[in-house]
């Protein structure tokens, strides 16, 4: 490369690059660096080393793809200059520059000018070889020197320099322009004020840049000025109108783009809005809230149609007078509201003129504060609803693109308004099926007072499966049931009616608790119910203060005493519906005057994110710290002292009892059994539970043998129900009731008899048996243990 030129380009303020064409089969396939000046270097934020040798596609990706590495081949193949402006925000390189390219032999010489700091030095000793690359390089360009009146103020400029592109540029050539005074070259520079500008960065030495535009050829130039010493400007130009058209075009669609992007965050605002109601009353609130302002107007106003008539549902905005008429409409009434609920398309009334012309003066409608409309059909399910009307302050128009966005409102606010009218009509039908299934009232008890609580966390037509009863069955007798079907629907409540009324028929039948269970569960087998329920059943003795409760899968109840609130132990078993051979096992346990019962569903203690020991817990600490043993109050603190997962879940029942009864004179209780094979092992269970709450430890073992003796001896040759009763005075007395007369007879045995030892062994343990005739038929045998 020529000295003197790399010499001007290392001393030149803006950066240089050159580079050479790699080819392939003669295609120019990229361009290797090989040479860039310091102050190019600085601006790429690279050292010389890093970058002479490599290629563009190497050193700049990006440029394969922003369009800039075609730019290098065009001017290499076509020989002619071009120009590209680029903006940069890096942290190796900042600026808007302007890229000025020429070839360069089998290569191309490219200028990097920081547009923010465009000046030109006066000439040096190379200034002749830079001349001819500014011809090369530049769109136009001119030297300009002040002439100044003998007061020193700029009166004119004579043109020093002016390249072949620049010349071109104003119509004329070098030798006109060189020399010659601005005024005569173009005496325009006075009333566009580009002399003015000028003289000012002569003065001042700022630089300047400009856009001039000639609507009268239809152009736009880009002029860019800057001090070259003292008294000289710099000036270069160019034609940018096809430039500015791309920006205009791009502006354009920028707007475009913001209004569709804001037209789609309307939907999607108000589709949400609108999503999340439920009720006809939160669709209203939505469409005020956020329709309303979205549509832009001052007024809003919803008719939905009844019969032959518009009715006016929701309206914000509107006067009083407007309303009232608006209240009932026919719907052969000229207001346009009502050809759009009868044909489905929309009307745009852009002015009071329209609007009075849409009815006679007779019938017209006030119009309120309001001077333009847009009257939209309320349409879903292809079917039409009502009309949609919004009102606006201000005459109008309604482009297509307004128009679609104003119909798709109105399609959102009709589909929200038929799902939330469909959920009420389920919800109302789901409500009353829930209040047919649960107990319209409990039955007052002497000597037991109760309070329950059901608290629906489903909604709409998905109704609870948790249920619970209380059944008086004799005198002091209570059958108590909570329980809690799987599931969420229609079907689950039905099951749930289905279980309830099995469980009441059983209980009055007098089937032990768990007989009670056994039956239902039977039934739900052979009903094939498809389902699992669980549940608490408990027979309560309020007389002897005792209470005996089997388990299907169900949470055990809450026994509150004088200061204390425990957990009961009770032996448990499946849900109903698991298997037709489930067993289901009694406990019995004492109910002492003043206690509290509280029985529950696992919604008010668990769910998967709350354990249910924790949950257990904290119904034990509500419950001991309840402020009275009214049942109702123990059910308000409960429920306010945020027991179990929060926020609920799954449905809850709650059902508190207060044991009423006076204390018993003595320590008794009686229970009746089935006369089968299974009811001896009921009945020993019923016996081994009371003896160990009377802490009677020291014949436990004695007495559950004689008893299984007894019991079995009248399950084997009698037909009927057995009777035991269990007292303590004395001693133990035990006695087994049942329907037959005859007395049991002892047998001879010998060392090889399998059975007829029965009576034998009651002789030999017990301290007194006997037996006795009872007054309405069949016996009694007794026995008594002494205590220690």
């Amino acid at each position: 490369m020529d000295a003197e030129l790399l010499s001007l380009l290392d001393n030149d303020p803006q950066g240089w690059v050159l580079a050479r064409a790699v080819r392939e089969d003669g295609n120019i396939v990229d361009f290797e660096l090989i040479y860039i000046n310091d102050v190019g270097c600085r601006l790429t934020g690279r050292d010389r080393s890093e970058l002479l040798g490599g290629r563009y596609r190497e050193l700049w990706p990006e440029t394969v793809n922003n369009g800039t590495l075609q730019l290098y081949r065009t001017v290499v193949k076509t020989r002619q200059p071009m120009s590209r402006t680029v903006y940069y925000d890096r942290p190796t390189i900042s600026g808007h520059f302007e890229l000025l390219i020429g070839p360069c032999g089998d290569g191309f010489a490219v200028r990097f000018v920081d547009l923010r700091k465009v000046t030109v030095a006066p000439q040096s000793d190379g200034g002749s070889r830079l001349y001819d690359m500014l011809d090369a390089a530049f769109d136009g360009f001119t030297l300009l020197r002040a002439v100044r009146d003998d007061r020193g103020e700029i009166i004119n400029f004579v043109c020093e320099y002016v390249n072949q592109l620049g010349a071109k540029l104003a119509g004329r050539t070098a030798e006109d322009v060189i020399g010659a005074l601005l005024s005569d070259v173009t005496p325009s520079s006075w009333t566009d004020g580009t002399f003015a500008r000028y003289c000012t960065v002569a003065a001042t030495g700022e630089p300047c840049r400009l856009q001039l535009a000639y609507p009268e050829v239809g152009q736009v130039w880009e002029i860019n000025i800057g001090r070259a010493g003292a008294g000289f400007v710099a000036v270069s130009f160019r034609e940018i109108t096809e430039l500015v058209d791309q920006q205009d075009e791009l502006t354009r669609s920028v707007a475009r783009a913001e209004q569709a992007a804001a037209r789609a965050e309307t939907l999607q605002k108000v589709t949400t809005a609108l999503v999340a109601a439920s009720t006809t009353a939160e669709v209203y609130a939505a469409i005020g809230s956020v329709l309303r302002p979205s549509a832009g107007g001052q007024g809003l106003a919803l008719l939905l149609r009844h019969d032959n008539h518009l009715r006016v549902h929701y309206h914000a905005g509107y006067e009083p007078d407007v309303v009232e008429r608006l209240s009932r409409l026919p719907l052969d009434h000229p207001y346009p509201a009502t050809a759009v609920a009868r044909t489905g398309r929309p009307q745009y009334l852009v002015s009071i003129t329209e609007f009075e012309a849409s009815q006679p003066a007779e019938l017209r409608l006030p119009r309120g504060g309001r001077q333009a409309w847009a009257f939209l059909p309320l349409a879903a399910a292809g079917e039409v609803v009502g009309t949609l009307v919004v009102g606006y302050s201000e005459p109008r128009g309604f482009d297509a693109e307004e128009r679609d966005m104003l119909t798709a409102l109105a399609g959102l606010s009709a589909q929200a308004l038929q799902r939330a009218l469909l959920f009420e009509t389920r919800t109302s039908i789901a409500a009353e099926l829930q209040r047919a299934l649960l107990p319209a009232g409990l039955p007052r008890i002497p000597g037991l007072r109760h309070a329950a609580r059901y608290l629906p966390w489903t909604h709409g037509a998905d109704v609870g499966g948790d249920w619970y009863d209380v059944i008086a069955l004799s005198n002091g007798v209570v059958g108590v049931v909570i329980g809690d079907i799987a599931g969420h629907s229609a079907a689950a409540a039905a099951t749930m009616g289905q279980v309830r009324n099995a469980l009441r028929a059983y209980a009055a039948e007098r089937h032990t608790p768990a007989g009670v269970l056994h039956h239902a569960n039977q039934l739900m087998h052979d009903l094939r119910l498809d389902t699992i329920a669980t549940c608490c059943y408990l027979e309560l003795h309020l007389t002897e203060g005792t209470a005996t409760a089997v388990l299907a899968g169900h949470p055990p109840p809450v026994l509150r005493t004088e200061g204390s609130a425990t957990v009961l132990k009770l032996r448990r078993g499946i849900p109903l519906g698991v298997s037709r051979t489930a067993f289901y096992a009694e406990t019995t346990f004492l109910l002492p005057p003043a206690a509290n019962l509280v029985l529950y569903t696992d919604g008010l203690v668990e769910d998967h994110r709350h354990p249910i020991d924790q949950g257990l817990e904290e119904l034990c600490a509500a419950v001991r710290t309840a402020p009275s043993r009214d049942p109702e109050e123990v059910l308000a603190h409960l429920l306010s002292s945020r027991v179990g997962p929060q926020p609920r879940t799954d449905d809850v029942a709650v059902l508190c009892l207060t044991n009423d009864a006076p204390p018993p004179e003595h320590r008794r209780a009686r229970r009746r059994f089935r006369g089968e094979a299974i009811s001896a092992l009921a009945a020993r269970r019923f016996a081994a539970d009371l003896l160990e709450v009377w802490n009677q430890q020291a014949i436990l073992n004695v007495a559950l043998m004689l008893l299984d003796e007894v019991v079995h001896n009248a399950i084997m040759h009698t037909a009927g129900d057995v009777v035991v009763k269990l007292e303590m005075a004395d001693g133990l007395r035990v006695e087994v009731d049942d329907c037959s007369d005859r007395s049991p007879e002892r047998r001879a045995v010998c060392a090889q008899s399998e059975d007829g030892r029965g009576l034998q062994i009651v002789e030999h343990l017990a301290s007194d048996w006997g037996t006795e005739s009872l007054p309405g038929g069949g016996k009694r045998v007794w026995f008594r243990l002494g205590t220690s």
